[in-house]
């Protein structure tokens, strides 16, 4: 297995996701406590997400896939 494993930040991901516009509103709803990682509110944009991680947000809950 490599020992680096492929991650997305969360920000990132949300912009991906098409749950935030830009960076400044991702960076509002992750300090605003309004998006969960598995489960636990994280404030952190930073935040790496792997393959299989969950995040809930605007209601919805994604499941975060990375191919190698």
């Amino acid at each position: 297995m490599n020992a680096e494993r492929e991650f997305i930040k969360l920000d990132q991901f949300l912009k991906l996701a098409q749950i935030a516009e830009t960076g400044g509103q991702a960076k509002y709803l992750i300090q605003s406590g309004f998006i969960t990682v598995n489960g636990a509110v994280e404030k952190r944009r930073g935040r790496k997400l792997y393959h299989g991680d969950t995040v809930e947000a605007e209601g919805e809950t994604l499941q975060v896939l990375i191919e190698e």
